[in-house]
């Protein structure tokens, strides 16, 4: 290991950056640095420029990975390096907006159908019930839920936010029969091992397998049914600040999304046109009988 590279990681941890994290960008700057055949060190803005260009023009990398790419050489100059001037100028585009795809009620009870591993299906459905990300639905731990309160302790979320997050009744007890035939004691859900946990790889394999047996017409994942759970609970009337909250969203305008892609919500509100015709037809003098 390069001293460079000792020092990033250990500014990384000083900073209380996830594993996940730390290894994503110095994967990063691993790939940049042998772009050049050169370190880091001695490259400057133009050869950043230059990177950027060649991670769009040529490699047409979806927005996300660009994005961590930038991420990490904003980290390594800002913050080892300590040449913030150097990237100060830097930008990242704004990306294409796409709305999230989610299931219907339907799909989503035909998708359970289809999912035979009680251990499988109960994964899945506490990933749906309480609209956990997949990297912590594996993760969850025996003592995370808490039936006495009635919710889900998320540990280290996403940027190592811990949150609470609902617990349903119908969960509960179905998490109670799982517990009484995998009898786990420290990870919830477990591999074939049965010292790590399920890994998210055997979840994504799970969902494409009851997708296709199920015959819906949409590539399910795991993050579609946080998807789904948030707009299943704002069609029910649910305030979008609590479905931030469940969400683990640092801001509103993340959820907001949401309202965008519930049907229900459009369905209900009404046209201006239709409001107009009612305005004419209260102005419009009724004729004496």
């Amino acid at each position: 290991m390069t001293p460079l590279r000792q020092r990033m990681i250990e500014d990384m941890e000083l900073r209380n950056l996830s594993p996940k994290t730390i290894k994503n960008y110095v994967n990063n700057v691993s790939r940049f640095a042998r772009h050049f055949g050169k370190s880091p060190e001695v490259l400057g803005p133009e050869a950043i420029r230059t990177y950027l260009l060649y991670l769009v023009q040529e490699r047409q990398v979806a927005w996300g990975t660009y994005k961590q790419a930038l991420a990490a050489l904003r980290f390594l100059y800002r913050n080892t390096l300590h040449r913030g001037d150097i990237v100060q100028d830097v930008r990242c585009p704004r990306p294409e907006r796409h709305l999230p795809e989610v299931l219907s009620f339907d799909e989503v009870r035909r998708f359970f159908q289809a999912v035979h591993s009680f251990k499988h299906r109960t994964i899945l459905m506490t990933a749906y019930a309480a609209g956990l990300r997949i990297s912590e639905a594996v993760r969850l731990r025996v003592c995370d839920i808490d039936s006495q309160r009635m919710v889900i302790r998320v540990v280290q979320g996403k940027r190592n936010k811990d949150r609470y997050t609902l617990l349903s009744p119908l969960l509960l007890q179905m998490l109670r029969h799982y517990w009484w035939a995998a009898r786990p004691v420290d990870w919830l859900f477990l591999g074939p091992s049965r010292i790590k946990p399920i890994t998210v790889s055997t979840v994504q394999r799970v969902c494409r397998d009851a997708c296709n047996e199920a015959g819906l017409d949409k590539d399910v994942t795991p993050h579609m049914l946080r998807h789904s759970f948030a707009t299943h609970l704002l069609e029910a009337g649910t305030e979008l600040r609590v479905i931030q909250e469940l969400l683990g969203h640092a801001s509103q305008r993340t959820t907001a999304i949401y309202t965008h892609v519930s049907t229900h919500l459009i369905g209900r509100t009404r046209s201006p046109l239709e409001l107009l015709h009612e305005q004419d037809q209260a102005d419009t003098p009724k004729e004496d009988s």
